[in-house]
């Protein structure tokens, strides 16, 4: 099995990162680096060294697939696998996001005691094992 990744995850929404936070670290037991804007993660991200993005879609200033094509540019980035969150989920959302190269989009609201399994089941699918 492979290693449990550090997950870098980008949310504006403070009540969602607080819930997601105890979701994946204190339920699945993931290493959480937490940014609240798309700037940040791209200051933070070459510090922390994440194996997986899990990036909101919709966020102020910087997109969640503006953020993520920012961090591609950088070459340590250019494969760490993305995950996006969002509320749109529309088929032609969560297509446009899988041909950005996401590995998977999961739907908000999110169940708080199952997100770190659906994170993690899809990271060993997608780059992980």
């Amino acid at each position: 099995m492979a290693e449990l990744p550090k997950v870098m995850h980008v949310e504006d929404d403070m009540d969602i990162r607080e819930i997601a936070l105890i979701a994946l670290e204190t339920v699945g037991g993931l290493d959480v680096v937490q940014c609240e804007s798309g700037a940040q993660a791209l200051e933070m991200a070459p510090v922390e060294k994440p194996d997986l993005f899990l990036l909101d879609v919709m966020m102020p200033g910087m997109s969640g697939d503006e953020t993520l094509l920012a961090l591609r540019q950088m070459p340590e980035f250019a494969d760490t696998p993305a995950i996006f969150m969002t509320a749109k989920a529309q088929q032609s959302e969560v297509d446009r996001l899988l041909e950005m190269g996401a590995l998977d989009v999961i739907t908000k609201p999110f169940d708080p005691m199952t997100l770190a399994e659906e994170i993690l089941a899809i990271w060993r699918r997608g780059a992980g094992a």
